[in-house]
């Protein structure tokens, strides 16, 4: 048992001698003797608790007899508690037994306030006054009592040392302390963030709490500037309210403080070197933080409420009003600043990781550094943030290498009621709605909304902790909502109890003008007269927001989309790649480092692409692939693509990184082409769908020289993101003029592997094509796919192209191409008949899309049926009607026309594309079906009977 005290070797010999002597030291500074080991231990196991629980000096202690080999959470603590008693007897001579047992009573007490002072940082926000209303009350918080600690009322005038508290002195009476816990824990802050495991972000939270109590200091100026934002705030919304009477518009009343807490994060960003703020939030507040805070014009609104739209020039569907983003250019301390509220719909949470890539994007085209230039601040409502699963799949990306935007600022408008009728209760599982932050250890500030002052001061508290550590930090502003869900809506029916103490309530601004008024900030009548002053504003139409730099022109790294606007997706563009810069190319991609050794497959597949790149072995898919990204790399173009298993490929076909089977180390050869190159970056992502491609939407719509790629694992797992699909993807460009040029690959096949794994459900996209807003496409070969991703990138032309990516056809031999369709070729919209038939011999025409046709080449060719042409229409949409026709036009004697397909007959292209067939059939010829029956499931999960299915289907179209 020595040993486990005293490790062999003497360094360890004077690391203990060292702590022994210091433990002397403290035994003489505290005048114990031998009586004192049972207040040892006892600090010790506090310490073991919490190390944060003890003062400084015995914590530097209990480290160094960690390092002498001691202390040890997991070990019996005996020999410990014998070199406690031999220091403690050692200590000095032993004073009597009345005095020695008061001294260890009151050490004893010592240990108890430790731990009284750790409950309320852990719990004390729970007693904290946090709730306007005052309806509900405050649970009983065992931890926060005397009693609860073994101290009682008598103990309140006894000195103590205040250990880590940051008192201001080292020793209080126990009432002292109590009232600077509560001051500090239990006032209208209340914070959580003992569940952080990191020391010093803890430390960093303490002082700025503790040596403050949690109560701002503002001088005057800031005190009134705070004021008038809120006024501002009261004042849009009534204005509003008595104009257009029964208007929704997600009325702010309630949670005004949302107002001066962003206008001065605005400006304390500004003034630490942010040049870029991103915001998104949902509908409650919108128009208020657009007008008050982004600058945009009251008359421009006021419009907007009339219906008073240029009828003549409208593009696009549009939107109402409180989806609308904005963007505007800030005067701040540090200079201007770019700010930005993103457009969102209806699904609430869903534009969280749209931000954060939008984010992620800004901050890359600035380079190294660039995390604290651009900030993401996201607005979330009570009920949407504990209730989507979004949320969540948003914050687990939050320090992930690939999504990682250096922290963000989360602000949380709690008014305490869901939606329209639900209960917290109803809500959500947890104490707070915010609990779902502490999966990644974010702090999280409560405060109540009716302190406008406190408000601030927590705000300006997370931007610092996120400046300083570049993680995420949750602000819950509890505040409450005056009206219903919308202006139209009766909240008094469901919540009668609530919405009575709600009229009775005092507005923010009366409650704040009365406070400013009594401290003299405000004089007599200055009240009224600020609220005047606002509705004048917007009477006459003026700018209502403060600073805002009028006909801003953004700064050097914003984005022109305008060579962009206007575009045609026939855009002509040449996509051919000569052959001695393939060669060139392939040396590169070919050429690996000494010392990677690779598995051998993967370097049977790096051999493979050399002869590839020579011209000696046909190409496949995945050296196609690959070639594509290093040719628009070449041409300063960067690459971003993620999904699960992107690096390797789930087909085991792409192989971008290059994993060292003798060390843990990878190579990517993408990477390595040039000295100085475009950014090439492949990402193994996060078990998520929504949230991801919701990200790469976001960085999509911020980059448009970057080929953004997002690779589902399966085309059918998109299903877990079709919010962002339906929301964005496809309507992005028609409600809110959002150009986007991201490219989603969805691997799409019937090979007998079930419901799930065989169709990445073609039949939705083709549904949301309309006025040329995405491109469907579904190449059958390698150089198909090679000529298709150089078009997406070179074309002045951005538009999210839907791709139905192959899964056998990867290893098919039949889907390959030569070096000459690289260095020759163009991407096909419809690929004509690949065999010498005789166009006057043809009787029949077969029309199909992706790997059904090599089904189809293999029956005839069996068959020998040269009287049958098979015609592949590898773009879907925009349908290549002209192209087609041409083609359908050289069969002059066939009169059938057949749509082949592997879906079922209400899935796939048949029904979404029929119409687009029909408009290229010359005069007397007919359209008809082949293909699977009309079907619930997306494919069987009986591999004989697919067989069967496959067979037949075949058969229709060549018979």
């Amino acid at each position: 048992m020595a040993g486990m005290f005293l490790r062999s070797g003497l360094l360890v010999e004077e690391k203990y001698v060292t702590a022994m002597g210091n433990l002397k030291a403290l035994l003489g500074n505290t005048h114990l003797s031998g009586g004192s080991a049972a207040y040892l231990e006892a600090v010790y196991e506090t310490y073991l608790q919490d190390p944060e629980a003890v003062s400084p000096e015995w914590r530097d202690y209990f480290e160094e007899l960690k390092l002498a080999g001691g202390a040890h959470a997991d070990v019996p603590h005996a020999p410990i508690r014998d070199q406690f008693r031999q220091a403690a007897l050692h200590a000095g001579a032993a004073p009597d037994s009345r005095v020695l047992q008061q001294m260890a009573e009151h050490e004893r007490k010592q240990v108890r306030v430790l731990q009284l002072i750790n409950a309320y940082r852990f719990r004390g926000h729970q007693y904290a006054n946090l709730s306007p209303l005052g309806i509900h009350e405050r649970p009983h918080v065992p931890d926060l009592d005397l009693e609860y600690h073994n101290l009682a009322d008598a103990d309140l005038n006894l000195q103590f040392n205040t250990g880590s508290f940051l008192f201001g002195r080292k020793k209080a009476s126990l009432k002292e302390i109590l009232h600077a816990l509560r001051a500090t824990y239990c006032g209208t802050i209340g914070a959580e963030y003992m569940h952080i495991t990191d020391t010093v972000q803890k430390r960093w939270i303490q002082e700025r709490l503790e040596m403050r109590r949690s109560q701002p200091n503002f001088v005057a100026e800031t005190k009134r500037r705070i004021f008038e934002r809120i006024t501002a705030a009261e004042g849009l919304e009534r204005y509003l309210h008595s104009r257009y009477v029964g208007q929704k518009r997600f009325s702010l009343e309630g949670g005004e403080a949302l107002i001066p807490m962003l206008d001065d994060m605005v400006q304390r960003a500004g003034k630490s070197g942010v040049e870029e703020v991103i915001v998104g939030m949902a509908h409650r507040g919108r128009l208020n933080v657009l007008v008050n805070i982004l600058g945009k014009s009251p008359t421009n609104l006021f419009q907007e409420f009339e219906g008073k739209y240029d009828h003549d020039h409208l593009q696009g569907s549009g939107d109402v009003k409180y989806h609308k983003g904005f963007s505007s250019d800030i005067r701040t301390p540090g200079g201007p600043l770019h700010l930005v509220l993103a457009f969102n719909p209806s699904h609430l949470e869903i534009v969280s990781p749209v931000v954060e890539g939008s984010v992620r994007a800004r901050q890359e085209r600035r380079g190294a550094g660039a995390n604290a230039r651009v900030l993401p601040v996201l607005i979330h409502g009570d009920a949407a943030i504990a209730g989507q699963g979004v949320v969540m799949e948003t914050m687990n990306m939050s320090q992930a290498r690939g999504y990682a935007t250096g922290g963000t600022v989360h602000i949380v408008v709690n008014n305490q009621v869901g939606f329209t009728t639900s209960n917290p209760l109803d809500a959500r599982s947890t104490l707070y709605c915010t609990d779902v932050f502490k999966m990644v250890q974010a702090p999280i500030f409560h405060v109540n909304g009716d302190d406008p002052e406190a408000v601030v001061f927590v705000s300006q508290l997370a931007l610092d902790y996120r400046n300083e550590f570049e993680r995420d930090v949750v602000i819950d502003m509890v505040c409450y909502r005056r009206h219903g869900h919308n202006e139209a809506d009766e909240p008094a029916v469901t919540q009668p109890q609530m919405y009575q103490r709600i009229r009775e309530l005092p507005t923010l601004r009366q409650l704040h003008g009365e406070r400013l008024t009594k401290e003299g900030m405000l004089k007599e009548g200055e009240v009224d007269a600020v609220a005047e002053s606002y509705r004048d504003k917007l009477e006459s139409g003026a700018i209502a927001a403060r600073d805002v730099i009028e006909n801003g022109k953004g700064n050097k790294h914003t984005v022109d989309w305008s060579r962009f606007h206007g575009t045609d997706w026939r855009h002509p563009v040449d996509t051919s790649l000569p052959q001695p810069v393939i060669k060139e190319l392939t040396e590169r991609l070919t050429q690996l480092p000494e010392g990677l050794e690779l598995h051998p497959r993967v370097a049977k597949i790096i051999d493979d692409r050399r002869k590839m790149g020579a011209g000696a072995l046909a190409m496949d898919w995945g050296f196609a692939e690959t070639l594509a990204y290093a040719a628009l790399l070449r041409e300063n173009y960067a690459i971003r693509i993620s999904g699960q298993d992107c690096g390797r490929g789930t087909f085991f076909h792409r192989h971008a990184v290059l994993h060292n089977q003798k060390e843990d180390a990878h190579y990517i050869p993408l990477q390595h082409l040039a000295e100085e190159q475009p950014q090439f970056r492949v990402i193994d992502s996060l078990l998520s769908e929504e949230a991801v491609l919701g990200f790469e939407y976001g960085y999509a719509t911020a980059e448009p020289d970057t080929l953004v790629i997002w690779e589902a694992q399966f085309g059918d797992f998109a299903n877990g993101a079709q919010v962002v699909i339906d929301q964005f993807i496809s309507s992005g460009e028609s409600k809110w003029g959002r150009l986007c040029g991201l490219v989603m690959f969805l691997p799409h096949g019937y090979e007998g592997q079930g419901p799930e794994h065989s169709s990445a459900r073609l039949e939705r996209y083709l549904q949301l094509c309309a006025e040329q807003n995405i491109q469907v496409c579904v190449p059958s070969t390698p150089a198909q796919m090679f000529h298709m991703l150089r078009r997406q990138a070179l074309r002045p032309y951005r538009k999210p192209l839907v791709v139905m990516t192959p899964k056998s056809l990867l290893r098919h031999k039949l889907s390959t191409s030569s070096l000459e369709d690289i260095s020759e070729g163009r991407f096909q919209p419809v690929i004509p008949e690949v065999e010498p038939i005789k166009p006057s011999g043809v009787r029949k025409v077969v029309l199909c899309s992706g790997k059904v046709y090599f089904d189809l080449y293999e029956a005839r060719q069996a068959r020998e049926a040269d009287d049958v042409v098979i015609l592949r229409v590898e773009q879907l949409y925009p349908f290549p009607v002209e192209e087609l026709s041409v083609e359908l036009k050289r069969y002059t004697r066939a009169r059938e026309v057949v749509w082949c397909q592997e879906e079922p007959k209400n899935q796939g292209a048949w029904f979404s594309s029929k119409h687009h067939l029909e408009e290229c059939l010359r005069t007397g010829q007919s359209l008809s079906y082949a293909g699977r029956d009309f079907s619930a499931s997306p494919a069987t999960g009986y591999f004989s009977l697919h067989v069967q299915q496959q067979a037949a289907l075949v058969d229709q179209a060549l018979s």
